[in-house]
């Protein structure tokens, strides 16, 4: 019979074993949180792995999902069915172990789970409703509903403001049955939380009204399970405070936990990183970003930049080096980060607010409200724009385009390439701009001499790159060079490109040049297709009065899953390949 500590290690084995060969990954907290999970899936936690969807099972969240080859692990360790070869698929397309847990991928997963914090969220409806079934089934006679709900969290999931919520009604409440392990090691994606989240986390749940346990040591097996069956008789919500160490049992992770939360390419044996120098290649677009907005806050002083917490995810640590009074990580809190961006606006400064765009979702409301209908000058950097690869159907940047689209008073830029980008950059920061949305993808650019002399760009126009007579080829953003490249194979057709550079305000003047001459037209942007560029086409098309056949290219209507950015564009039907299909077709 394996000992626990074994049994722990075997969990770690697992997730640093699928993370390396995936190429992607985040093993910190999977290691850090191992012995946690040992001591409650094997000790206190009553399921069937048999039975996944049994009625009366306990409830398992885990709201840092990121930590997905945890869960993974755990579920293969104790019986689930899922597969070595589905922990050896991790993060590859098609595979059953997604990036972060998708809770209609993988059986035992009950909740989908990618950006921090909504996982506590959700199990408080979890443990609400097991409440309302009990009180509605159960008998003095027969006792039908009787389960628990527990759910993992870390520090970065008590930073985003849903948390507070959840939490403080979950106490009115009185929820008995919820239990939540606080993984606490101080540690969140860019490094210690003492910059940004400093409360007493304790002092914090007892206001809420819940009972708080702890600290415990979060590596001490045997106290946890002991804990664990004692928290089971202790009324109310309860909250087991676990003081971790990131990265445990991997020495190299233990060590350096920032670049351990997402280390890329690695050597499990010698802890290694390998990093891929090849020579004269283009630069991530999020370096460009950083080195941009240090080069314009160096000739404009009213510039600033605000990332929640996503310095070094979004490169703005290249300015926070030189410029460290003039950046602001305020910690995962991306409606803060807006707000307070509107803030600063309206006092004159120009605030460059870099988050990813799936997790701009959440601050949809304050765009609205707090920046575009007071026509303030934040300029949203909209990193990892468009499909963003093997973190999944969580992360995608799939909706910014189309949801920026019907905001009233923005601008929405998205740059072909690292020279666009630039220019869009010093446009937006140069006065009375208002609001200015720049997104841009995942990934390296094109350019190697990229470091061009600023120009400003004309609102709302676009250029015609290629000239043509047949077909006429709309494309927003890099991924406009998926048709460039499908444009040199093609032979036989005449086939003209036009970068629109502006989604809104749309170059009507280059739409209506478009129209005279072209009955085939192609839009192609990395965005959801309901909305977006080609819906703009469709719309002027309609509103003007023109007769054209259109084929919208982008991310469809559905959920895109995992895989590499090149699968997915070609799943999707707009890689190099697909559109060159489609020109052939159309």
């Amino acid at each position: 019979m394996p000992t626990r500590r074994q049994c722990a290690n075997a969990i770690r084995a697992l997730a640093i074993d699928a993370i390396e060969k995936s190429r992607s990954g985040h093993p910190g907290a999977p290691l850090g949180m191992a012995d946690m999970a040992e001591a409650l899936w094997r000790h206190g936690f009553k399921h069937n792995p048999a039975n996944p969807g049994w009625m009366d099972r306990d409830r398992f969240v885990l709201s840092n999902g990121h930590a997905s080859m945890l869960l993974y692990a755990v579920l293969h360790l104790t019986g689930y069915d899922l597969s070595m070869d589905d922990i050896r698929n991790f993060r590859q397309l098609g595979s059953r172990t997604p990036g972060h847990p998708e809770c209609d991928v993988t059986p035992g997963v009950e909740m989908t789970t990618g950006p921090l914090g909504q996982g506590i969220s959700s199990a408080v409806g979890m443990a609400l409703a097991e409440k309302m079934l009990a009180t509605r089934f159960n008998t003095p006679e027969h006792t039908v509903i009787d389960h628990h709900t527990y759910v993992f969290l870390g520090d970065g999931c008590l930073m985003e403001g849903v948390s507070h919520e959840a939490c403080s009604l979950a106490g009115v409440w009185g929820l008995g049955k919820l239990i939540a392990l606080y993984d606490s090691n101080g540690i969140s994606i860019d490094g210690k939380i003492d910059g940004w989240f400093t409360e007493d986390v304790a002092a914090r749940y007892k206001a809420y009204g819940w009972q708080v346990i702890g600290p415990v040591d979060g590596h001490d097996v045997n106290h946890l399970i002991k804990v664990l069956r004692d928290l089971k008789d202790i009324k109310g919500p309860k909250l087991l405070h676990c003081i971790t160490v990131k990265g445990k049992g991997f020495k190299q992770a233990e060590i350096d936990q920032t670049t351990w939360h997402a280390p890329g390419k690695f050597n499990k044996e010698t802890g290694e990183l390998i990093k891929e120098n090849k020579p004269n290649t283009p630069p991530k677009f999020q370096d460009v970003f950083g080195n941009t907005i240090l080069e314009l806050a160096h000739t404009n002083s009213k510039i600033v930049g605000i990332t929640p917490a996503m310095p070094s995810g979004c490169s703005l640590n290249i300015m926070m080096k030189e410029m460290p009074d003039r950046c602001f990580d305020v910690g995962i809190a991306e409606q803060h980060a807006v707000t307070f961006s509107a803030g600063l606006a309206a006092q004159g400064y120009v605030p460059f607010c870099n988050i990813y765009s799936s997790f701009m979702q959440r601050a949809y409301d304050q765009v609205i409200h707090d920046v575009a209908l007071q026509k303030l000058n934040v300029v949203f950097c909209l990193d990892r724009g468009g499909l963003v690869g093997a973190d999944g159907a969580t992360h995608h940047g799939a909706f910014d385009l189309a949801s920026f689209r019907c905001i009233p008073n923005m601008t929405i830029a998205s740059p072909l390439n690292e020279e666009e980008l630039r220019d869009m950059m010093y446009t937006a920061q140069l006065p009375d701009q208002g609001p200015f949305s720049i997104r841009f993808p995942r990934g390296n650019g094109t350019m190697v001499d990229w470091r061009t002399p600023f120009k400003e760009l004309t609102i709302g126009k676009g250029r015609c790159l290629i000239e043509g007579n047949d077909i006429a080829i709309l494309s927003i953003g890099a991924i406009g060079n998926e048709a460039l490249k499908a444009i040199q194979k093609t032979t036989d057709r005449s086939v003209a490109f036009y970068d629109m550079r502006f989604l809104k305000p749309l170059d009507e003047e280059l739409l209506h040049e478009v129209f005279h001459k072209f009955k085939k037209i192609i839009t192609l942007e990395d965005g959801t297709i309901v909305g977006g560029l080609g819906s703009a086409v469709l719309e002027f098309m309609a509103d003007h009065g023109y007769s054209a056949k259109i084929v919208r290219l982008g991310i469809p209507d559905h959920f895109v899953e995992h895989g590499t950015q090149q699968q997915l564009y070609h799943e999707c039907g707009y890689d190099c390949e697909s559109i060159y299909q489609t020109i052939c077709s159309i």
